[in-house]
């Protein structure tokens, strides 16, 4: 079973690169394509997947291939990533880690307190 997510990401590397994608040169778990002046990245953690571009077409056309080659299940808008929660307002994103940074400064408070 240790090569179940090794054999995975292997298969997920090959379909992207096949389909145009490159990989980032300093994370060789971001992907990017670039496709009539539009643009994707996939970003990959463990088997999570965060999928975004500068149109709502290229994304949805890219979880539909995706979702041919592989089993997914489409979550929606991500709310949080990495503990980092995004925030959208209008036009714009903006990233938060204050739920991220409050749970360590209760806890390092909580270990400070029990010293």
């Amino acid at each position: 079973m240790k090569q179940a997510p090794k054999q995975w990401h292997e298969k997920l590397d090959n379909v992207l690169l096949c389909e145009g994608f490159s990989t980032n040169d300093a994370n060789k778990c971001v992907y990017s394509r670039s496709e009539n002046g539009e643009y994707i990245i996939i970003c990959l953690y463990v088997d999570d997947m965060l999928i975004f571009g500068t149109c709502n077409d290229i994304v949805f056309k890219t979880k539909i291939f995706l979702g041919s080659k592989f089993e997914m299940k489409d979550m929606g808008e991500a709310s949080v990533i990495l503990g980092v929660k995004i925030i959208r307002n209008g036009d714009s994103i903006s990233l938060s880690q204050e739920n991220t940074l409050r749970n360590f400064l209760r806890s390092l408070v909580t270990m400070t307190l029990s010293q």
